[in-house]
């Protein structure tokens, strides 16, 4: 698996995010403990220098689960906007945590109701950085 990379302002926003969810008590200790080691281990840079084969904060991606062939796509979103109709789905949440700062191809162990499971990233269809869009 490769190097986790996130961009310097997704790193502070998430961060930002991160804690006033701890204040206002809507997102529990584990999870944000899990959150703030991906964004630890991380290496941060400019946006403009993160690969486009990195997944960002407002990326779209699709995904397969390995273990049962399904493919999804969605959106990684800050909490405010996330929207389950529109496949935007919420930083915070443990799929999208898993997913942050890896690359197109790699595959993702991660913990769901039923167990382990193994996920790959198959495609990101639209990356903010990629397509000039710096500061969304």
């Amino acid at each position: 698996m490769s190097e986790l990379i996130i961009n310097k302002l997704d790193y502070a926003r998430i961060k930002k995010c991160i804690s006033d969810a701890k204040q206002f008590k809507s997102l529990n200790n584990v999870e944000a403990v899990k959150l703030m080691n991906e964004l630890n281990s991380a290496k941060i840079v400019e946006p403009e220098a993160i690969p486009s084969n990195v997944v960002t904060m407002n990326s779209i991606v699709k995904l397969s689960f390995l273990n049962n062939n399904k493919k999804i796509q969605f959106q990684i979103v800050y909490p405010d906007q996330a929207n389950f109709k529109e496949n935007k789905i919420s930083i915070f949440s443990p799929v999208a945590t898993a997913l942050i700062g890896y690359r197109v191809k790699d595959e993702i162990e991660w913990i769901v109701p039923a167990g382990l499971t193994k996920i790959r990233i198959d495609e990101i269809i639209y990356q903010p950085e990629a397509a000039g869009d710096f500061d969304l």
